[in-house]
């Protein structure tokens, strides 16, 4: 299983970007993905998730309402839509899967097999 994540960059407070994680070697129908984030001499926390059966996307608080994760079934690929980014959002961007993830350990890192190299996203005030 390979996951390559892109489309960081740098943007201004209140500008958009979208994350995309093409994942290949796999069947990506069960299980969870994430984007997870970690800032320099912070640990990585979770950002958002997808349960590939059955949809559920939990996020986390600081993001909710201004993110949104979400599944091209045909491309294996997730994407996470950020708008309204604040400075306090950049950090390397890093999208994972567990085939056999279920959602009470979604948001745990440890409990994600396969991780993509990361994204470098940067906001400005």
């Amino acid at each position: 299983v390979q996951l390559q994540a892109f489309g960081g960059g740098l943007v201004q407070a209140g500008g958009s970007l979208r994350l995309a994680c093409a994942a290949s070697g796999g069947t990506f129908s069960d299980g969870n993905m994430a984007w997870f984030r970690q800032a320099p001499g912070k640990e990585r926390e979770f950002v958002a998730g997808i349960r590939l059966r059955g949809g559920s996307t939990p996020y986390a608080n600081s993001v909710k309402d201004r993110f949104t994760i979400s599944r091209d079934y045909a491309k294996s690929t997730v994407y996470l839509q950020m708008n309204s980014l604040k400075p306090e959002d950049t950090a390397v961007y890093y999208c994972a899967t567990s085939p056999r993830g279920i959602l009470s350990t979604i948001r745990v890192p440890s409990s994600y097999y396969y991780w993509g190299q990361g994204t470098q996203v940067t906001v400005s005030s």
